[in-house]
């Protein structure tokens, strides 16, 4: 299968001009009597140089903005309602509402040494239901587009710029499973990646994905260096089967054959998630059936302490047992980091984003004020 051609400015104005009622890029250029060069002035406006609205872009004729800003063209998709910044001032998440009321979470964290990254969403909620992830539990509510996926780093990078700053990591660890929406993130991808707009290189994206065997093939075939990460999260079928559903349609096997075909045709490193629960799937011989899995291929094992949900009923393990499960990892030769938690304190660490306008986190809160 040959790879998709994705024109990063075709894709921002298609969705752009839908949302405006024009059928298609032609009928909005030529309802504005718009040149090429016009078109290209509002796009890199607005994802080159972050301005903020349509009105503020000084190289149109006021006319021209004031006809656009009439006829509802927006520069931004998603509408922040709340956002909140941790304790350590090193994480921000926000709360965004998309037009239709939807609403998704994402999260900037600025590390030490100027490393800047942003968790994006690709679906307003999750289909997937891993039972220790509150996204899952709260229910699904619709895929996003492709500029609602990419406007929540258009959002972040512009705060980052006004303090001097920019992105320069984006991993589609939010709400969400990236390759159930697959065409929508990769065309956000090609929104991220390109030189016109936010010029993120490949390998400084991530998307993570509970396992669809299918679309790990696909995009295999995609012809980018984007990393790839699996939420794995278990050492056997049996625990996997009991934490992700998604492991009754493609068991380790069938997942782990995918992603060695991945590294065969890419040449590029697989990482693996690993969520630590107590008494779950993080004692010494869980740790020893991980390593005899993963060893002999270019794999690399994060290991994630838990963040608390409201409804999993699940404990985080203790930070010596990380510790031995992930010294056991080492000694078997198996690439293994341990990842820091940030933004706890705020619900924005991994696992932990819930919009409450999601269907079963609705029913929760109102259940809660009653």
């Amino acid at each position: 299968m040959a790879p998709v051609i994705r024109d990063a400015q075709t894709i921002w104005f298609s969705d752009k001009v839908r949302r405006a009622g024009f059928p298609d890029v032609e009928a909005f250029a030529a309802h504005f009597e718009l040149k090429p060069y016009r078109l290209k002035q509002i796009y890199r406006a607005a994802a080159k140089e972050l301005v903020r609205d349509i009105e503020d872009v000084t190289t149109l004729p006021k006319e021209l903005r004031t006809q656009l800003t009439a006829a509802g063209f927006s520069f931004s998709s998603v509408a922040p309602v709340v956002v909140q910044r941790s304790s350590d001032k090193q994480t921000s998440k926000g709360l965004f509402r998309l037009a239709d009321g939807s609403e998704v979470e994402a999260v900037l964290m600025e590390h030490y040494g100027d490393r800047n990254t942003i968790c994006i969403s690709s679906q307003a909620g999750c289909a997937f239901a891993c039972a220790f992830c509150s996204t899952g539990q709260a229910g699904f509510t619709r895929q996003l587009e492709a500029t609602e996926i990419f406007d929540q780093a258009r959002y972040f990078a512009e705060e980052l710029a006004s303090r001097g700053k920019h992105i320069t990591n984006i991993v589609f660890m939010g709400m969400g499973e990236p390759f159930h929406n697959y065409d929508s993130v990769m065309n956000a991808v090609a929104l991220l990646h390109d030189a016109q707009g936010l010029n993120l290189g490949h390998r400084h994206i991530t998307i993570s994905t509970v396992g669809l065997v299918d679309k790990i093939d696909r995009f295999a075939e995609e012809g980018i260096q984007v990393n790839l990460a699996i939420s794995l999260h278990a050492p056997s079928d049996d625990v996997r089967n009991r934490i992700m559903p998604v492991n009754k349609k493609f068991d380790m096997d069938e997942l782990l054959a995918a992603c060695d075909r991945y590294i065969e045709k890419t040449n590029r490193k697989v990482f693996f998630e690993y969520v630590m629960l107590r008494g779950i799937n993080d004692s010494e011989d869980d740790a020893r059936e991980l390593a005899r899995r993963m060893k002999g291929h270019l794999y690399h094992v994060n290991l994630i302490p838990y963040n608390t949900t409201p409804d999993a009923p699940f404990a985080g393990s203790e930070q010596d047992q990380i510790w031995k499960f992930a010294a056991i990892l080492d000694g078997a030769g198996i690439p293994t980091t341990v990842r820091q938690n940030m933004g706890r304190d705020i619900a924005a660490a991994c696992g932990q984003l819930r919009a409450e306008t999601q269907p079963k986190a609705h029913k929760t809160a109102a259940a809660a004020a009653s």
